[in-house]
């Protein structure tokens, strides 16, 4: 068996029932019912309800750990009592009688109460405990989304002819509309690098170097003041350059690539 993991934590449903497994993450939830401890045990995938029995060994190590500490646990699947199913929960069917338990990493009290998705925490204390602060489902959805939102871009933009080439990031200035970040250069004393504010130049080269479509998930650094719609100072954009193209034809391949991101996602 493997050490950490048979299943993750959003993977067991009723027809699992009997099965020995093992499951690791974080104790996101702990509640004690008449001597028997609850354990909502949480990984990147999801949520299953541990039960942990007064007359095994770990009980108190359990009973007194802290939530956010990291434990491996191995039992048996069993089915919830009807009056017990969670029908919110994929795992809601099921629970995991704990016969094994190794706590990997033990938490303090976290400055953060993650279950508490409305928390009104002071957001210095959020960026401080960014770590923590990630953990909560909502923020940690928006990053899945941003990652499937740019997986859909590059599956429809290779599907529509395009290479995605990665240009510099230490260059010369090109100027956008914003200041410059500079880097100072090691070598050439009293000269900087600009990071640039968009591959603007990098892209043009490669039309007029013959490659015919081109698309990249483009950092851009600029020196600006806050706005609503991005962060200060970085943010990435969808960069593509198209050869013997019209103004058409570059808003028939948008209107093929963005809209359908809405519909998905």
């Amino acid at each position: 068996m493997h050490p950490y993991r048979t299943h993750t934590c959003n993977e067991l449903r009723a027809s699992d029932a009997g099965k020995t497994v093992r499951l690791s993450g974080w104790m996101y939830r702990l509640r004690d019912h008449g001597g028997i401890l609850f354990v909502d045990l949480r990984d990147h995938h999801g949520l299953t309800q541990i039960v942990v029995h007064p007359s095994r060994s770990f009980f108190a190590q359990v009973e007194k750990a802290h939530l956010e500490s990291v434990i491996t646990v191995t039992g048996e699947v069993k089915l919830r009592t009807p009056d017990t199913i969670n029908p919110d929960l994929p795992t809601g069917e099921i629970e995991i009688e704990a016969n094994e338990l190794v706590m990997e990493s033990t938490s303090e009290v976290t400055p953060i109460y993650i279950p508490d998705e409305k928390a009104d925490e002071n957001e210095e204390v959020r960026l401080k405990h960014r770590y923590l602060d990630l953990r909560r489902e909502k923020l940690h959805n928006n990053i899945i989304l941003r990652s499937n939102v740019i997986k859909f871009l590059r599956e429809k933009m290779w599907e529509k002819g395009f290479n995605e080439f990665q240009t510099p990031i230490l260059t010369a200035s090109s100027p956008e509309g914003a200041r410059d970040y500079l880097v100072p250069s090691r070598i050439h004393r009293g000269m900087f690098y600009a990071l640039p504010q968009a591959p603007q130049m990098f892209k043009q080269l490669l039309m007029v170097s013959g490659f015919d479509r081109y698309f990249q998930i483009a950092p851009c650094f600029r020196d600006e003041d806050a706005r609503g719609d991005r962060s200060p100072g970085e943010f990435y954009q969808l960069d593509m350059e198209m050869a013997f193209a019209g103004q058409e034809d570059v808003f028939a391949v948008l209107e093929q690539v963005l809209p359908p991101i809405f519909a998905k996602y």
